[in-house]
């Protein structure tokens, strides 16, 4: 990664944490970053959750780049009112649906304003790609889908995943490029710009 050197990655579970055969694993150990930890992962409360994300970035100065899975995709986002300062970008992989729990009307309701890519799924459980898309939509994140890939998780195959490494070269190109206007700005909507590497990812466009 071309980062500034000082850029650390933080990785931000769903439920039941992720264990030792995740994607989310892996990455935390080839890539040196910290985790989020939780003081009940068996039990997604966001106010919680999000103090975890808060607790995690805050005390470090340099800038971070969140890692987020299924649940730890909505405390990440609900935590942005109290870091974005610090955070460069956001990868937000197979989000949980917020109307499962009850906190939608918790959530941004507009762009982010800070380069996020949200990863869907044809077949997950916990979100149609519809509504993936739509969150994306709202937040001004990229959004591409892995096709049938279930919960992106280790039990639908994502172990190690290093072709989604890519994903963190784009969030750096996506910050270093000059910043679009929101989508809802927008006079016509935008194309996929990289297929190529998207496809090299396993994303089907």
């Amino acid at each position: 990664m071309s980062w500034q050197a000082n850029l650390r990655y933080l990785i931000v579970p769903g439920l039941r944490n992720s264990g030792p055969g995740h994607w989310q694993t892996h990455w935390e150990q080839s890539l040196g970053a910290s985790r989020v930890e939780q003081a009940d992962w068996n039990t997604p409360d966001l106010e919680r959750w999000s103090a975890q994300v808060v607790a995690a970035v805050n005390p470090d100065p340099r800038p971070v780049v969140l890692i987020a899975h299924s649940f730890g995709t909505l405390a990440s986002v609900h935590a942005l009112r109290r870091v974005a300062p610090k955070v460069r970008g956001l990868l937000l992989v197979a989000p949980a649906a917020p109307e499962k729990f009850g906190i939608t009307r918790l959530l941004p309701q507009a762009p982010l304003g800070i380069p996020s890519i949200l990863v869907g799924s044809q077949s997950d459980p916990w979100l149609s790609q519809s509504r993936a898309r739509a969150l994306a939509a709202t937040w001004d994140s990229e959004f591409l889908s892995l096709g049938d890939a279930g919960h992106v998780n280790t039990e639908s195959g994502y172990g190690p995943w290093a072709d989604g490494l890519n994903l963190l070269e784009r969030l750096e190109a996506k910050h270093e490029a000059p910043r679009p206007l929101p989508r809802r700005a927008r006079a016509t909507p935008p194309g996929f710009t990289a297929p190529a590497l998207a496809q090299a990812a396993g994303f089907a466009w």
